[in-house]
């Protein structure tokens, strides 16, 4: 019988100890050493492989049969769009975002639609069933068949899931749950790692569908260690301001499905609702007229996106002027503020420039860049951007405008919502004229700024 024990691995050089220690006495690092669980056979080598199944072969690719990727449904539309079309059979799912954003909301409402047609098991190990059905009941999902079991022992888990055998478990959260095999605490890195292993397993053994729900750090990142969204098939954050009732579901991985899809919600009394036209919510027509503000055609995985861009230039007493960026990248927009200087002949070196992407959304696409100069530039001049006009377009260091990807959806996207001009990269020209859009397709920065100013 093969005996289980533990030991204290160094991340950085692979030194082995038999106990903690702050710093690795091999190669120095302090803060190194994490707990890995090791296997040792009792007798000769030839145990190591005794786990295998002699049946496993070596298959040729082109001799794999394929069966059709079936999804299920869970009801909310916007949580099958980030998805890619549903829940896969045998996927482990991981979402990650901030205290009180929304996560348990989301799965419980997901859950109790799914209880309609399939088994699922909701295992809580922060809360108590009691606080489940309270929210349950506030969300008016208090009548549906979700099973529940609040417990943080992965091997409890693992007999009750085997038992009750659901279509579809959530673990929530993930950094709650230990093994008895070590002796970390539970958050810990090696108890976050082993728990998950064990979930993954079951997973793909059973073509059980396993979501997880995990905390992030204080810079935003998913807490534990960084494997744990190499296990997974799917990893989605939830994003939003906590002062705004938007909450935006995004993809960053998906084995089944686009990266960077985006999922848009607001957040009721009653609990999350979807929001099907989001450029129509996060464009205020009243306000993109005034000085500064410039609405920006952006594209969310295969979703076209109207959002607002809003930039306030004012004259700094400061020797480093401020430099602050909401929703976009800050060193891409110190980059593009070299460029209109040189390029458009506007110098800001003695104002401060504070850009801000309205209702907490976040930009991560250079197409952007044309969109932020104009709103700058505006702000600067105090003129406002002619009404009903929309910008995007990628910006180069040397003042030419690059084209960027679909850009014939987003200009259906701003003709569908009433929008008559777009400004936009040489390109992008579309082929067919938009009804009702005025398109002008121009190469550089200062031609641009030369048009609208």
């Amino acid at each position: 019988m093969a005996k289980r024990s533990t030991v204290f691995s160094c991340t950085e050089c692979g030194a082995q100890f038999p106990k903690w220690a702050g710093q690795c006495s091999d190669c120095g690092k302090w803060n190194t050493l994490e707990e890995e669980i090791l296997q040792r056979a009792g007798s000769g080598k030839g145990d190591r492989y005794s786990g295998l199944n002699s049946s496993e072969t070596v298959t040729s690719l082109d001799s794999v049969v394929v069966d059709e990727m079936v999804r299920r449904n869970t009801g909310i539309s916007e949580f099958d769009r980030v998805l890619g079309g549903g829940l896969v059979a045998g996927s482990v799912i991981l979402i990650g975002g901030d205290p009180g954003i929304g996560k348990s909301t989301l799965l419980l409402q997901a859950l109790a639609k799914l209880a309609t047609t399939d088994k699922v098991l909701y295992v809580t190990g922060e809360e108590s069933t009691q606080q489940v059905a309270l929210r349950a009941k506030r969300l008016g999902v208090s009548d549906s068949k979700v099973r529940l079991l609040a417990a943080t022992n992965i091997d409890l888990i693992l007999q009750t899931v085997i038992k009750e055998q659901p279509d579809v478990v959530v673990a929530d959260s993930v950094q709650t749950l230990f093994s008895d095999a070590l002796q970390s605490a539970p958050g810990s890195v090696a108890q976050v790692r082993e728990s998950s292993a064990h979930l993954v397993r079951y997973a793909k053994q059973t073509a059980t569908t396993v979501i997880l729900v995990g905390h992030v750090t204080k810079e935003g990142h998913l807490a534990g260690p960084r494997v744990l969204e190499h296990m997974v098939d799917a990893v989605l954050y939830f994003e939003g301001d906590r002062s705004s009732s938007f909450r935006l579901v995004r993809a960053i991985k998906n084995r089944f499905g686009a990266v960077n899809e985006l999922g848009v919600f607001a957040m009721v009394e009653e609990g999350l609702r979807e929001v099907t036209n989001p450029s129509a919510m996060f464009v205020r027509r009243e306000s993109a007229a005034a000085a500064g503000s410039v609405i920006l055609a952006t594209q969310e995985g295969t979703r076209p996106l109207l959002v607002e861009v809003q930039a306030l230039v004012d004259a700094s007493p400061l020797a480093n002027p401020r430099r602050l960026c909401v929703g976009l990248e800050q060193n891409r927009m110190a980059m593009l503020l070299a460029v209109l200087h040189r390029h458009g002949g506007f110098s800001l070196y003695d104002q401060d420039v504070f850009v801000n992407v309205v209702g907490g959304v976040r930009v991560v696409e250079p197409a952007a860049d044309l969109a932020l100069l104009a709103a700058v530039v505006s702000s600067l001049r105090d003129k406002r951007v002619a009404h009903g006009t929309v910008i995007f377009g990628e910006v180069g260091l040397s003042g030419e405008i690059r084209p960027v990807q679909r850009g014939q959806e987003r200009l259906k996207e701003a003709s569908k919502l009433g929008f008559t001009r777009a400004i936009i990269p040489k390109g992008n020209q579309p082929k067919e004229k938009i009804d009702g859009l005025e398109v002008l397709a121009l190469p550089r920065v200062d031609q641009v700024l030369q048009q609208l100013f």
